[in-house]
């Protein structure tokens, strides 16, 4: 069998990367202390740079280079999931957002370690090393913040609630997913869920955080359908490349 092609899945993953990346940035200068200003910081320039990766990898299939993918597509061609679209709202959000992105994309480069595609496992393999260090600082932060105080529970149990059913759009299903599956390149999304669930449940649970119930994930965004917060966003992280049209960095 000849393996299917993987470009919705690679620009999927890039999108995700590159779109949270300048999320978390905009922490940049503004994080309520040194310390998580720099971690943050730091964590968003490894999001950009994996997202580098899957846009690399990408071009070799599709002939389009990263700046193409990132600097001149409409904002409504983008593929990410609505998850990583949203402001960054207060403090609590972002890192439970961000702790809710690490466990899912460990998730996912777990299960790409025994995927058809060589690209896939050789990737997933280097980008682990990295998240290992996001999800022990942000799983870190939930168990510090959950229940520190009281305020500090009200806010993360907010973010909670408010990311959880977002998050799980980050298992939205591909287009051409049942291809992939069948052609070993990926486990299905729906399996992934329920792998995410089994591994947040008992960290928040650890610190009396509680998901929301009878919730419906927040898709739309693989088939891109979004909101206009990427707008805001793409709009942004293309400003300065299009003041110089086909300029050279």
């Amino acid at each position: 069998m000849t393996t299917p092609t993987i470009e919705s899945l690679l620009l999927a993953m890039a999108d995700d990367e590159l779109v949270l990346g300048h999320r978390n940035a905009e922490w940049t200068g503004h994080s309520p202390i040194l310390e998580e200003d720099i971690a943050f910081s730091n964590i968003a320039q490894d999001e950009i740079g994996h997202a580098l990766i899957w846009y690399t990898a990408y071009e070799k299939l599709a002939g389009r280079s990263p700046d193409q993918m990132a600097f001149e597509r409409p904002w409504n061609e983008f593929t990410c999931a609505r998850f990583v679209t949203y402001p960054k709202g207060d403090f609590a959000y972002t890192v439970v957002r961000q702790f809710f992105f690490d466990v899912a994309e460990e998730v996912r480069l777990r299960s790409f370690l025994a995927s058809s595609s060589e690209v896939l496992r050789s990737s997933a393999a280097k980008i682990l090393k990295e998240e290992a260090y996001h999800r022990l600082h942000t799983q870190g932060l939930v168990e510090r913040l959950g229940d520190a105080t009281e305020e500090s529970r009200r806010r993360m149990q907010a973010g909670v609630t408010a990311a959880y059913a977002q998050a799980l759009g980050l298992f939205e299903a591909l287009p051409d997913e049942a291809v992939l599956v069948a052609g070993g390149v990926m486990t299905p999304n729906i399996e992934l869920a329920r792998s995410w669930i089994e591994a947040v449940a008992p960290v928040l649970r650890s610190v009396s955080l509680t998901p929301p119930v009878a919730l419906t994930a927040d898709a739309g965004g693989r088939r891109k359908k979004h909101l206009p917060d990427l707008e805001q966003l793409v709009t942004d992280l293309q400003s300065v490349y299009r003041l110089v049209p086909g300029g050279a960095w």
